[in-house]
């Protein structure tokens, strides 16, 4: 009974770590993202986020759109990852794996991220505007191509997110099978 618990709360655990570790992601990719396009922020993000106000510098503002736009996600798949990982002996396997399946995690929405980046770059931003009817676009925009190159990199991460998730989900499951033989 006594490791069933630890294990619930191991859970809890992983949930949090990768909620963290998102948040820090968010902060790091949005920072290099704004690096990119500073108008994919200063004319969408900060409005999306509400952070029209002066308080903040625009890399605290750039750090805070980040963090408030991955956490969430990263409490999502740390769930997922971590009642997945109740599969394995003891709650020392369960957070080991499930602390690996988020790094594995964490690569793939990188890699997926920046191939949405380079398929926003060079293919996405050659279309004709017209193409963009379902993207907020602000309609003086100077740098065009960035924002959405930027844009794209962002969509892309998510979708990395859910793939990157399932590869976790198959390297827990396989660890799990291997360990209980």
């Amino acid at each position: 009974m006594k490791e069933i618990l630890k294990k619930f709360l191991t859970v809890f655990l992983i949930a949090g770590f990768a909620s963290l570790l998102a948040g820090i992601y968010g902060i790091l990719h949005d920072q290099i993202t704004y690096s990119i396009s500073p108008e994919y922020y200063t004319r969408f993000k900060f409005i999306q986020f509400n952070l029209n106000e002066e308080y903040y510098s625009i890399r605290e503002k750039v750090a805070i759109v980040g963090f408030s736009a991955t956490w969430w996600f990263g409490l999502f798949l740390g769930l997922i990852l971590g009642i997945f990982g109740l599969r394995h002996k003891d709650w020392k396997a369960m957070f080991k794996t499930s602390v690996f399946s988020i790094f594995i995690t964490i690569l793939i929405t990188l890699i997926i991220g920046i191939i949405g980046f380079l398929y926003g770059n060079f293919v996405l931003s050659n279309q004709p505007k017209s193409e963009f009817a379902n993207w907020f676009i602000p309609h003086d925009l100077i740098d065009f191509k960035s924002f959405i190159a930027v844009g794209s990199m962002h969509n892309f991460s998510y979708i990395g997110g859910i793939i990157g998730l399932i590869f976790g989900i198959v390297y827990s499951y396989k660890k799990a099978s291997i360990t209980a033989r």
